[in-house]
């Protein structure tokens, strides 16, 4: 056992530092694309034992991994295979400190799973907005660290728009305090945004202020089969000039994304399966009178369907017919990855630009790769799609993955970049694209991003290889 290993079980007690057996719960990451070597996995309980454990580390020059519900998409949150890293899990840290009703706002810490979140909001009479299909295990110290998206962000905002204030440890091991429930302070550079998003490489968030808003007297869910993507943009136009900001999803899904989920998950039921190149899931927040909002939603759909922008159109009748809609559009990722490895994009593209995007990459993709087949799918709403790609029906996926995963991101990125977009609406950049993202972030924007990370962290001890590279 090396003295960093004792110092360190010496802090949080000898049970909550493992280095010894099988620790892939923390190695692998949640794709199983990445599978490192930690030299320990440290489980703090406290935010003073989180900067005892940073000290340490920091004395010993030994970089730490700051990991929350190891959800992530990018490879962010694992050591890497050289067995020299800390893997620091906050999931011992989960207590719901305060809520405040007044001031409509919750103290949780980082470790707190967003499911229980959002159950602690509502058991105070409360909504906590951040949805995302993984909510039953990412927490919410990784859902700020990364900017989470999800599925309201139309209505409510990213992870960033949600918080109000941070609990930080910086890179020396010092506290700071700014778990403020104040939605005006202009006293200064904001440190929560530049925390926010920034992946663990500049500080670890312990505890954080959250946003709480009235929960909707009723939730209205549609699903509309429409015959184009750009018949989709004009839906979410109406949608928005009848709902306004009731309008709290819009999801789009592609008719073979949906395909994928009625072969590997037979007891779902698809609206509309095979009447249309894509469907569109909508979801009201009803703060008034409930039938007055329903007629409205029955009536935006009625004109959709005047208009030629939908050619059917289905309202859930009860809470259990809307999960099951729901259930559906987050099925698809699992559906996917049982049809096989598959090729993941999470991009950004001004909404009125997605149609051409779409139709002019599917057709490069075919021309260039024949045989891929396109998983599409994503939060329309806000112009962040899942534009993935799928090998060949019958083909060898591995294969496909090793031989063309260069190319056909090299070809999705140029033309994001030839539409203004981002190569990472939602996931983050993690380890996987810290290497691309010079190819599409000017270097004005990059230095500056370095400059951050050495004046918060001159010593790269914090999630080393992410983000930038130093």
């Amino acid at each position: 056992m090396t003295a960093l290993i004792q110092e360190l079980a010496g802090i949080v007690g000898a049970a909550h530092v493992l280095h010894e057996g099988d620790l892939s719960a923390w190695e692998l990451d949640w794709r199983k694309r990445s599978r490192g070597k930690a030299l320990a996995v440290v489980r703090p309980a406290t935010t003073e034992q989180v900067a005892a454990v940073v000290r340490a580390c920091a004395a010993a020059g030994t970089p730490i991994v700051p990991q929350g519900g190891n959800t992530g998409l990018v490879v962010g949150g694992t050591p890497d295979a050289s067995g020299t890293q800390v893997v620091m899990s906050l999931q011992r840290m989960h207590a719901v400190r305060a809520i405040d009703t007044a001031n409509l706002t919750l103290t949780v810490e980082a470790g707190c799973v967003l499911q229980s979140v959002q159950e602690a909001a509502r058991e105070a009479g409360f909504l906590f907005p951040l949805s995302l299909a993984a909510e039953g295990s990412c927490t919410i110290g990784g859902n700020l660290a990364t900017n989470a998206g999800g599925t309201q962000v139309l209505r409510y905002g990213n992870a960033r728009d949600l918080c109000l204030g941070l609990e930080v440890v910086t890179a020396q091991g010092e506290i700071w305090n700014g778990l403020s429930g104040l939605r005006k302070d202009n006293t200064g550079y904001d440190l929560r945004d530049l925390f926010i998003g920034s992946e663990g490489t500049l500080g670890i968030i312990t505890a954080a202020t959250l946003k709480l808003y009235p929960q909707p007297a009723a939730t209205l869910t549609a699903w509309a089969a429409v015959p184009s993507m750009e018949a989709a943009v004009r839906l979410l136009e109406i949608a928005r000039t009848r709902l306004g900001a009731g309008l709290t999803g819009f999801e789009v899904m592609g008719q073979f994304a949906l395909s994928l989920v009625v072969k590997h998950f037979t007891t779902l039921r698809v609206p509309f399966a095979d009447a249309s190149p894509y469907g569109v899931l909508l979801e009201n927040a009803v703060q008034g009178d409930e039938q007055m909002a329903r007629e409205g939603f029955e009536s935006l759909l009625e004109i959709a369907l005047e208009e030629g922008c939908a050619t059917d159109a289905v309202i859930a009748e009860n809470i259990a017919q809307a999960r099951e809609l729901w259930h559906v559009r987050e099925s698809i990722p699992l559906a996917q990855a049982e049809e096989g490895l598959n090729i993941k994009h999470d991009i950004s593209i001004p909404i009125s630009r997605i149609p051409d995007y779409c139709t002019q990459t599917d057709a490069r993709l075919a021309r260039e790769i024949p045989g891929v087949r396109l998983v599409n799918f994503g939060h329309l709403g806000d112009g962040n799609l899942h534009y993935n790609v799928q090998a060949p029906e019958g083909g060898d996926a591995r294969a496909f993955l090793r031989d063309q995963e260069d190319r056909v991101n090299t070809l999705v990125y140029e033309q994001v970049r030839a539409f203004d977009g981002s190569i990472s609406a939602e996931h983050g950049v993690g380890g996987l694209k810290v290497d691309t993202l010079p190819d599409y972030k000017s270097p004005v924007a990059l230095g500056l991003m370095r400059a951050v990370k050495q004046a918060l962290d001159p010593g790269n001890l914090l999630n080393p290889g992410r983000v930038v590279r130093i």
